[in-house]
């Protein structure tokens, strides 16, 4: 399990796409007659014929980015994502916001740069025991700084500064990264750094009973950047994963509480919020998987994958994927993982993900069951699983 696990600490991606079928995406998108800006000039950038007509477009789309952000108005930038009529433009946008947040730093002078480093929590509570509540604080954030200093984590720039916070993804996703930029405008010196976005409130860590749950929080930073310099041009954490994941995992201590830290390479806010996500998601399949394949396979042998679609009110995007795991000798033994799919991904690549994860625990090539299906299964009244061989074409809504 650890060492599953640890692949996200080294920082392997098993996603490929050229792996998965083409499963139909559930997601309920809007409408495409976004003539609106942005989206009209996003979805004409995918469709261009020319290079030139493209970055044409793409300009204008960074134009509209930028004033959104100069505004402070973080709000329009959720409501443009909110918007996007496909995967694809969802994706392109947020390539171009990305570009905006990295253009808004002076390329001929040292600058701040805000980053902000993912850390999966894996936490857990021995059964009758009572909920602990984990403060999400880091009372010795100066030996974290050190150890990433000694490590050279940002290459040669060595001035930084890191919250003592662990903070939710809201406090640094698109709609608060106007504000964010806005007060990095405040550092003046070295000495001013933390004012950059760190005074940020940390998110505490519920840990119920009987339940290992897998949070997302992030450190923050801002880092002095010399022109031309890429703070993050080494996307590994070899040197200094191991360490600073002990002493983050050391500065959550509780009684009763089981707790693994898992890192990840520092970014930017708009990448470090999108690879965040894409980690405690395979962390989150990781361990299901784990232990579900443990169950089933103690007490009746080999059990047998199922890829579905379906579409969920609840899900971002109102759809996602769900694998089940069964057995034929144990039909009701059945067990699932419901697998978020967010706006700027195709369902291959999740897909993907899933299918190199059971590969990986060596299961047989997973069934992709074709079509989008319901939710609610009609007999349980619980979230549709499919079990081993008993899924039917007739629970496609189409």
């Amino acid at each position: 399990m650890r060492a599953r696990i640890g692949a996200a600490l080294a920082g392997v991606n098993r996603r490929n796409a050229m792996d998965a079928p083409d499963l139909d995406d559930p997601r309920a998108w809007p409408g495409a007659n976004a003539a609106i800006a942005p989206w009209a000039d996003a979805q004409r950038a995918i469709d261009a014929t020319t290079r030139a007509d493209a970055d044409a477009l793409d300009a204008r789309l960074r134009d509209w980015l930028a004033a959104a952000m100069a505004a402070g108005d973080g709000d329009r930038l959720v409501r443009a994502l909110a918007d996007a009529p496909s995967a694809a433009a969802a994706r392109h946008l947020r390539r171009l916001l990305a570009d905006v947040e990295r253009a808004t730093q002076s390329p001929n002078e040292l600058h701040t740069t805000l980053f902000a480093i993912p850390v999966i929590v894996v936490a857990g509570l021995d059964a009758g025991a009572a909920p602990v509540t984990l403060a999400g604080v880091l009372p010795d954030v100066a030996t974290l700084a050190a150890m990433l200093r000694d490590a050279r984590a940002f290459g040669g720039c060595e001035t930084f500064a890191l919250s003592s916070s662990l903070v939710s993804v809201e406090r640094l996703d698109i709609g608060a990264l106007p504000g964010l930029l806005a007060r990095r405008a405040l550092v003046a010196d070295a000495g001013d750094l933390a004012r950059g976005a760190l005074d940020l409130p940390p998110a505490p860590i519920p840990v119920d009973p009987g339940v290992e749950r897998v949070h997302l929080r992030f450190i923050p930073g801002a880092l002095l950047t010399p022109a031309g310099a890429d703070p993050f041009a080494e996307s590994t954490i070899g040197q200094w994963g191991v360490p600073v994941a002990a002493a983050i995992a050391k500065a959550l201590a509780a009684p009763g509480v089981t707790r693994l830290a898992l890192p990840r390479p520092a970014q930017r806010l708009v990448t470090a919020v999108q690879s965040g996500r894409a980690a405690q998601r395979e962390v989150s399949a990781q361990i299901f998987a784990s232990n579900a394949i443990r169950r089933i396979r103690a007490s009746y042998g080999e059990p047998t994958a199922i890829i579905s679609a379906h579409r969920a009110a609840e899900a971002p995007g109102g759809g996602e994927l769900r694998l089940s795991l069964s057995s034929p000798f144990a039909a009701k033994a059945a067990e699932g993982f419901r697998c978020p799919l967010y706006p700027y991904e195709t369902v291959q690549e999740v897909a993907a993900m899933l299918d190199a994860l059971l590969r990986d625990c060596r299961v047989s090539a997973p069934r992709f069951i074709a079509g989008i299906h319901a939710d609610i299964d009609p007999l349980t009244g619980g979230p549709l699983f499919f079990k081993d061989h008993g899924a039917s074409p007739e629970t496609a809504l189409h």
